[in-house]
């Protein structure tokens, strides 16, 4: 697996991530853990973590391609 898959894989990921939990939010799911009921605003910061990543992984990736040493 090169470099670039893995970022690629890794990018989709997060991005899928991201998008559950935007859908979580619109759809108002409710997550139980045991007894403990996970409120709404922990989705907020997982779209941002989630969301910077899947950026992250996209850049560099592209950057890869167009790089001329990427030749390995």
């Amino acid at each position: 697996m090169t470099e670039r898959l893995y970022l690629l894989i890794s990018g989709s990921v997060f991005a899928l991530v991201g998008f559950f939990h935007i859908i979580r939010l619109i759809y108002q799911w409710s997550i139980q853990v045991g007894v403990l009921g996970i409120p709404q605003w922990p989705s907020l910061l997982a779209i941002v973590v989630a969301g910077f990543l899947s950026i992250w992984a996209f850049r560099v990736a592209s950057h890869l391609r167009s790089s001329p040493s990427s030749s390995h």
